[in-house]
This record gives C-alpha cells, sequence and structure tokens, in this order.
C-alpha cells in the first residue's frame, strides 16, 4: 500500500535533531565526496563546502590531480586527497573510515573511471549517496544496480531517473516505476524537480520548500553534499533525505525575495543554509 507523506516544518522536526553542545568535530562525522574530473571539480568544491555548512565535522574530497589547488583555494577547511591520474578518477583510495561518502559529482565517464566505480560499488559498506555521472554509469551498466547497499540514495534530475527505471508515458507511470525500482533493488531515490519526490519503498515524499531558483548549474551537487552530510552526523538514510531536500529548498525560498530567480546560484545555496538552519529551530 503507497503511502504519501508532505515534507513540511512539522515532519522535518519529527526528525531534526540539534547539535549538542558538547560536541566535537571528532563526533560530527566524517563524510566524504569522491568526484571532479578535468573542468568539472568546482562540482566536488560546491558538494564538499555544502557537506561542512549543515553541521558535519569533517569534510574530505578525493579527486584527480589537477583539482587539488582548486578544492584547498576554494574551500580550506575541506581535507582533500588525490588520485594517481591527472585528469580523472582511476582509482578510488583512502585510508581512514569515513561516517558517510557522496559519489558521482563532476566524476565523468572515462572508462578509466567507470573502472575504478565498480571496483568501488563492489567493496563498499559505508552508507552512500550516488549523483550525476555516478548515476550516468549505473545506468549504463545495470547489473551494477545488485551492487548497491540497501538504502543507497541516488538523486537523480528527470533525465538521469529516465536513464535508470525507462521511459514513462504519465506521472502514474512514472511513479510506478520508480516504485518498483526502489523495491527491487532496496534504495531510495530522490526525484529532483518541481516539487521534489522522494521514494523509499512503497512511501513517497512530497517536499514543500524550493522555487525554480534551484533550476541552476551546481545546485544538485550542493544537495549531494547537504544529504551526505546527514548520513555521515547519523541519520537514517530516509531522514538524511528528506532534511537535505527541504532545507535546500528552503534556501531558495529565503534568498528569492532578495535575489530574484534569475541571479540564484548554487553557492547561494550554501550561503542561506544558515538561515535554513535559524527557521527550523
Amino acid at each position: 500500500m503507497i503511502t504519501s507523506v508532505s515534507i513540511d516544518k512539522r515532519e522535518i522536526l519529527k526528525h531534526y535533531q540539534k547539535i549538542a553542545v558538547d560536541t566535537h568535530k571528532g563526533i560530527q562525522g566524517h563524510a566524504l565526496i569522491i568526484g571532479g574530473s578535468y573542468g568539472k571539480i568546482g562540482a566536488v568544491c560546491l558538494s564538499s563546502k555544502a557537506a561542512l555548512k549543515t553541521g558535519c565535522g569533517l569534510v574530505t574530497a578525493f579527486v584527480p590531480k589537477c583539482g587539488y589547488e582548486i578544492v584547498q583555494t576554494f574551500i580550506p577547511e575541506v581535507m582533500v586527497l588525490t588520485d594517481v591520474k591527472k585528469k580523472c578518477i582511476s582509482n578510488i583510495n583512502f585510508n581512514f573510515q569515513p561516517n558517510a561518502i557522496g559519489i558521482g559529482p563532476g566524476i565523468g565517464q572515462d572508462e578509466l573511471t567507470q573502472k575504478a566505480f565498480l571496483k568501488f560499488l563492489k567493496t563498499n559498506e559505508t552508507p552512500l549517496v550516488i549523483d550525476a555521472d555516478g548515476l550516468n554509469i549505473l545506468s549504463a551498466n545495470k547489473t551494477w544496480f545488485l551492487l548497491l547497499q540497501p538504502k543507497t540514495i541516488l538523486t537523480p534530475h528527470p533525465k538521469e531517473l529516465e536513464r535508470l527505471i525507462g521511459k514513462w508515458n504519465s506521472e502514474e507511470e512514472k511513479f510506478e516505476k520508480t516504485i518498483s525500482f526502489s523495491l527491487q533493488y532496496h534504495v531510495i531515490l530522490v526525484m529532483k524537480g518541481a516539487p521534489t519526490h522522494i521514494v523509499d519503498g512503497e512511501t513517497i515524499y512530497k517536499n514543500t520548500t524550493g522555487n525554480p531558483a534551484l533550476a541552476t548549474a551546481g545546485s544538485g551537487d550542493v544537495l549531494t553534499g547537504i544529504i551526505t552530510s546527514f548520513l555521515a552526523q547519523g541519520y537514517e538514510s530516509v531522514q538524511a533525505a528528506i532534511l537535505g531536500v527541504f532545507l535546500h529548498g528552503l534556501t531558495a525560498d529565503i534568498a528569492v525575495p532578495k535575489t530574484r530567480f534569475q541571479s540564484f546560484i548554487a553557492s547561494d545555496v550554501i550561503s542561506h543554509i544558515g538561515e535554513a538552519f535559524l527557521i527550523l529551530e
């Protein structure tokens, strides 16, 4: 039986946990953001900064060598690990245990990257968010769906969703196929759109925040960072998705009276996150 839930402030407050007064960075979660390729390092920068700005204690970015100075300069609070290759990710290798991983922003679809992604999926047991070209690589290799850990979060925009589940002829069919996909592979899908829906098996969450200002480059990368941050802080997967989507949309609702739709960019989501938290608290 399908259940529908509205993601509004009342629903969010059932899940949202205030930061403890005696906390420290070591217990606020460590997120790993894996992505970037030549010309697309900005995606990882946005994701990483968003993760820190939503309460994560530590964030590490794993990027190709060409991204090292870019990430260190853009956001000095983020730690950086690099691949052996200069322009793409070829071997995902890190020497610590993150609490959550976000993979895909700016990662590209180089053959070496695809092989590295497969190797990663075969061994990963950490709570995971997959976005952007991570989703496109999955869609081109559908047998890999079986490698996904239960409650992995996928964050497709409409075209990426179509590649995952196939074409649909109506909104009803789209949801039927998404629910079926979620049940078959035990994953959570964040269906980005207007409005955004989250499908967790037969439960559909409909977001109530956000506006057309979010239709801008990098907005999805920021959302990936936010959701990964909440996962790293110990939220359950569906809670992380709900909180992330709500806050992401709320930043645009806060900003648009000041910026208007046209001048809002992904970085503005990050700069208004603090105000969004104030509304919750």
